[in-house]
């Protein structure tokens, strides 16, 4: 069984973390950067969030053109994972494709839809008056 700490970006507010075990963590396997999914699987009844990225076990990063679910050496001159030093300048990295799989650690998603309640509410953080 696949075990991942889903951050939930708010971009209206803040991001929040949620741990997800057992079988709500395997409706994520499969699915890939850009697809959307039901805020229920973290306990956001009502919303819908999109994957951003994510990281595996070892911190590879997610690469939203690189596909399938496993990890690669690509040459990379831009983008997720690597910030060239001088112009031109490439190099050749381990990054993990688009698609989740039980590999992964991290999943990065944005609220996309919101439900009745804030997260705020539903997560409880909220100050408690004594």
């Amino acid at each position: 069984m696949a075990d991942f700490k889903v951050v939930v970006s708010d971009p209206k507010t803040k991001s929040y973390q949620f741990d997800v075990k057992g079988p709500e963590a395997n409706k994520f396997i499969g699915k890939a950067i850009g697809q959307d999914i039901d805020g229920a699987v973290v306990g956001l009844s009502g919303y819908k969030l999109l994957i951003t990225g994510g990281s595996d076990k070892s911190g590879m990063v997610m690469r939203p053109d690189l596909p399938g679910p496993k990890r690669k050496k690509v040459l990379v001159a831009t983008g997720v994972g690597y910030v060239p030093k001088a112009n031109g300048m490439r190099r050749r990295k381990m990054m993990h494709g688009k698609e989740i799989s039980s590999d992964i650690i991290q999943i990065n998603t944005k609220v996309v839809e919101y439900g009745e309640k804030s997260i705020e509410e539903i997560v409880g953080g909220g100050k408690t008056e004594e």
